[in-house]
């Protein structure tokens, strides 16, 4: 039976640094403020909204909730994003995705300041994954598997990894931060021939495709970490994950679960990284660092 990685320990971890930080940060009159833009009352947006906020409170960062209409207009959605960005109380914007048809993402993620862009949606947030470089943040999906590797002490320099799904928002940015560790990485995408051969022959698995239970036994084999990012509603109307966990976890010797695995580390991921531009804001101000942006 395989070893089963929660995300709670590493949340945890990561909430226990978060709240230390931000209470130094309190210390100097700064208190770390993140604003989520919500478009709309899609009710998953609204939950994720809601358990952010009460998250937030409990490490010692104040989350404001931003609502606009669903029928906004997208220069008005822009004028808003602006406003965050000059709004020197607030250190990071989450902007919640997907945003109604009539609105275009890529200027949206061009309006907001890569300072605030604490997930990792921007150019510049982009640019500084792939280029190695401490600019923006990473996405905080992709950052949330790499830490839960980490908590659990699995080795990733000089490791086989194959990655499943190059979406800008898992696949490609989880793919850069593993090599910035030293894996090497192997990206599939519906093109790729034969993926069960190169998941089968790698150390480590990410699945990232957002389809229900699609990996089964014959693409894994005995010793492997799997990390399933996805998340979905089953032919039974049960949530799971991209990996038929019943048929794969008695192969592996590690995987997570969908539900209790990388999700729960996303928001803690998304709190430290508010911490974290509150932290380089003040250096800034101070004189004691130079942003590159």
């Amino acid at each position: 039976m395989a070893n089963i990685l929660k995300g709670a320990p590493a949340a945890a971890k990561i909430n226990e640094e978060t709240l230390n930080r931000a209470e130094n940060l309190k210390k100097a009159g700064i208190t770390p403020t993140l604003a989520i833009l919500r478009v709309g009352e899609k009710p998953d947006d609204i939950y994720y909204e809601s358990s952010a906020v009460k998250r937030a409170s409990t490490v010692g960062v104040n989350a404001l909730r931003v609502t606009l209409p669903a029928d906004v207009s997208q220069s008005a959605l822009l004028d808003k994003i602006r406003e965050l960005n000059s709004d020197g109380t607030v250190h990071g914007v989450l902007i919640l995705m997907p945003l109604p048809r009539h609105i275009d993402p890529h200027a949206v993620r061009n309006a907001l300041a890569p300072e605030k862009d604490v997930d990792g949606i921007t150019p510049g947030s982009m640019s500084g994954v792939y280029s190695g470089m401490s600019i923006g943040y990473a996405p905080c999906t992709a950052q949330s598997c790499v830490e839960i590797l980490e908590h659990y002490g699995i080795p990733l320099c000089g490791k086989r990894v194959a990655v499943v799904g190059r979406s800008l928002v898992i696949g490609r940015p989880v793919s850069m931060l593993l090599m910035g560790k030293n894996a090497t990485v192997t990206i599939c995408h519906t093109k790729t021939e034969n993926i069960p051969e190169i998941t089968r022959n790698a150390d480590i698995v990410v699945t990232a495709t957002g389809k229900p239970k699609v990996f089964g036994e014959s693409y894994f084999s005995a010793g492997q970490t799997v990390i399933d990012v996805g998340l979905n509603v089953g032919a039974d109307g049960k949530m799971c994950g991209d990996v038929d966990f019943d048929a794969v976890e008695p192969i592996v010797e590690n995987i997570t679960p969908a539900l209790g695995g990388v999700g729960a580390v996303t928001t803690a991921v998304l709190l430290s990284h508010t911490v974290q531009a509150a932290e380089r804001k003040w250096r800034a101000s101070n004189g004691r660092e130079k942003i590159i942006l």
